[in-house]
């Protein structure tokens, strides 16, 4: 399950809840909750890892420029170091070498500024990936405890014992005429 379905979970289960009459409030399933929390936290590792494995793809793509620039710089210089000959062929052999020294070092170059550009936009993208998760998280988070908040002001609020009602004043009693018994 990814981190935004979990979060899309949270964020329903809230909306979901049921409301409290004449308040702004809803109970939620906590244990729901927190089984969505849990995951949320089994998939954010995993959501960093990919970012990780982005970063790490970006610092290949690097070094593998780098060979190749070497390698073409190296074979410049392994051209220029064959084409030793007589003045004119020489002189025409090292213009050709620098030639392709230059072309080799303006393309090395090239090859490290691109890599470096996408290294940089894979980093920003990684970043922002994982602040829209932060915040989406953090939102919800944050939504879920407010509410979870607000339900345990109301339930403090309630009385623990039910109210007795007051007793109703008794009448005063007439005292009893005194019994006329047959006399013996």
């Amino acid at each position: 399950m990814s981190v935004n379905t979990i979060l899309d979970e949270i964020e329903n289960l809230v909306v979901d809840g049921k409301r409290i009459p004449l308040t702004n409030r809803s109970l939620i399933d906590e244990m729901e909750l927190v089984h969505l929390v849990d995951n949320l936290r089994q998939e954010l590792p995993l959501e960093i890892q990919n970012a990780q494995q982005i970063m790490d793809s970006k610092d290949a793509l690097l070094n593998e420029a780098r060979t190749e620039a070497d390698q073409i710089l190296a074979n410049a210089r392994d051209a220029a170091e064959k084409m030793t000959d007589e003045s004119k062929i020489v002189r025409e052999s090292k213009e050709k070498a620098e030639l392709i020294m230059e072309q080799a070092a303006a393309q090395r170059k090239e090859l490290i500024e691109a890599s470096y550009q996408q290294a940089r936009q894979l980093r920003v993208n990684a970043n922002n990936y994982a602040n829209q998760v932060f915040d989406h998280l953090i939102l919800n988070v944050g939504n879920a405890l407010a509410v979870l908040n607000q339900a345990r002001e109301e339930l403090q609020k309630m009385p623990v014992e039910p109210e007795m009602p007051e007793p109703e004043p008794q009448q005063p009693q007439q005292p009893m005429a005194p019994a006329n018994y047959p006399e013996e």
